[in-house]
């Protein structure tokens, strides 16, 4: 392990942070919120000392970071920005019990959106902006942003393949364009023009644009976090369908949006994941509109019931988060597709969580063959996907992860269940923290919050939060004792 490598990585990881934290002390300032400006202020100081620490201790450093650096130190970094970005709301007093406010930072970064405050509303400005700003720096990956703005030298000294790989989402991950640096960079000049065309499209509406701005960040990371404690509920059906198709657009694989300005619009229709991932929206936002609207009666209009599952069905496929309705007082058939939409999430290469419709792609595949092979064991076949055949490597990956997900899921489920919830409250707890959900059902519901769990289920739903948003493996290895031991 190249631990001076490793500081020189965590000092600009340090000095990222402290940079991220200066606007919230602006706006604490301008609103003259003396204690949030005091959280911000002094949070931002030990940032900074913290910088200049791992810069201390990576003198003289050299050689680069190889596969088992670069994820322990995507793993280690997103651990160091939660334990101070939790900070300033411990410091302020505005979450001052530091696990409740390590849990909320955790959910930010991890795009999560579960929360364990009753009264968002109650939150300084700053403190609304840090936790939507969260979202929107985890979205795309803090690491991802580092290789994005990196120097060209930099990418000898440890901005390496590596580390996109720990912490971008789905089965395989590739590059765009040859540099990883340029790959970085387009997936982010994609990122930012999107939550952009969110920030004014929310703008035409009942929006100010503090609020327009926070939604279009939480919407555009697939977070979750609102400014109001029901969430989009009290805003006009204009902002629900806004946030609804950017919802959508923001579970797309961002190599479509790249190959649609490479004008390849037939190669991103014969995609496959993205056929699926439509296939499994429109059917949903179908399946549940007809039943809610004929079976339960919950709306007046057969508009409001459309609109209100299609806004539900982004939102949990995307693994926003957003509410603008109480859906845990839906059928039990619309409640079942929304669980099952927990477990799928949206496309690989995306912002969102969940097991991805990639890899849920290459597991149909991989059955098929199975079973086809036990009919004609003598044949050969590949898997192949967008006509591409997909490595034996890929597909092991993809079964590995599947087991290591299920184990960490029913591993979590039995420590959450100590604290005497039902068995909903606790497994949608589990399911919503683990995938990046933010709601789950009953006590934990989009009108309900995660604050009446203990301290041991809060510490398991960060570590399942952390696990989600970076694939699993990057934080075993972390906790792997020979991944530690010196080269």
């Amino acid at each position: 392990m190249n631990y001076k490598v490793m500081c020189r990585f965590f000092s600009m990881v340090c000095l990222a942070e402290t940079v991220f934290l200066l606007p919230p002390i602006g706006i604490s300032i301008f609103d003259g919120t003396h204690a949030s400006t005091l959280g911000f202020a002094i949070t931002v100081a030990i940032s900074a000392l913290l910088c200049i620490f791992f810069k201390l201790l990576s003198n003289n450093a050299t050689g680069t970071l190889y596969a088992k650096e670069g994820f322990v130190c995507v793993s280690a970094s997103w651990i160091l920005i939660s334990l101070v970005g939790c900070l300033p709301f411990v410091i302020s007093g505005e979450i001052p019990h530091f696990v409740d406010a390590l849990f909320e930072i955790v959910s930010g970064f991890t795009t999560t959106g579960a929360s364990i405050l009753s009264d968002v509303e109650s939150l300084s400005r700053a403190a609304l902006y840090w936790r939507s700003f969260s979202h929107w720096v985890g979205g795309m990956g803090v690491l991802v942003f580092l290789l994005a703005i990196a120097p060209g030298e930099k990418r000898s000294s440890g901005f390496t393949m590596h580390l996109f790989r720990a912490e971008s989402p789905g089965p395989e991950v590739g590059k765009l364009v040859p540099k990883m640096r340029q790959t970085a960079l387009f997936l982010y000049v994609i990122y930012i023009v999107l939550t952009i065309l969110n920030f004014i499209f929310l703008s035409f509406g009942d929006m100010d644009a503090f609020e327009a701005f926070c939604t279009a960040l939480g919407t555009a990371g697939t977070g979750g976090f609102g400014v109001k404690n029901d969430s989009i509920a009290s805003y006009s059906p204009y902002i629900q369908y806004v946030t609804t198709v950017f919802m959508l657009l923001f579970g797309v694989n961002f190599s479509c949006y790249y190959l649609l300005l490479l004008k390849q619009v037939k190669a991103v229709l014969r995609d496959e994941e993205l056929r699926l991932y439509v296939g499994i929206v429109v059917s949903s936002i179908l399946v549940i509109t007809l039943h809610t609207f004929f079976t339960a009666h919950m709306y007046s209009t057969f508009e409001e019931t459309f609109r209100h599952a299609a806004f539900q069905v982004a939102s949990v496929i995307s693994t926003t988060g957003y509410s603008t309705t109480n859906f845990d007082m839906w059928p039990s058939v619309s409640k079942g597709i929304l669980m099952l939409l927990m477990f799928t999430g949206a496309c690989a290469g995306s912002t969102c969580g969940g097991i991805k419709c990639g890899r849920i792609l290459l597991l149909f595949k991989s059955l098929r063959r199975n079973i086809h092979q036990l009919v004609h064991p003598q044949q050969v076949q590949v898997i192949r996907v967008n006509g591409n055949a997909m490595g034996e490597k890929v597909v092991a990956n993809t079964n590995a992860y599947l087991s290591a997900y299920m184990i960490i899921l029913l591993v979590s489920f039995i420590l959450v269940s100590f604290d005497g919830f039902s068995l909903m409250t606790n497994f949608s707890a589990v399911l919503s923290c683990f995938n990046n959900i933010g709601p789950g059902f009953e006590a934990v519901g989009p009108m309900e919050n995660f604050g009446g769990f203990g301290v041991l289920s809060k510490i398991v739903l960060i570590f399942d939060m952390l696990a989600g948003r970076l694939e699993i493996f990057p934080m075993l290895l972390t906790f792997s004792r020979s991944v530690w031991k010196r080269n």
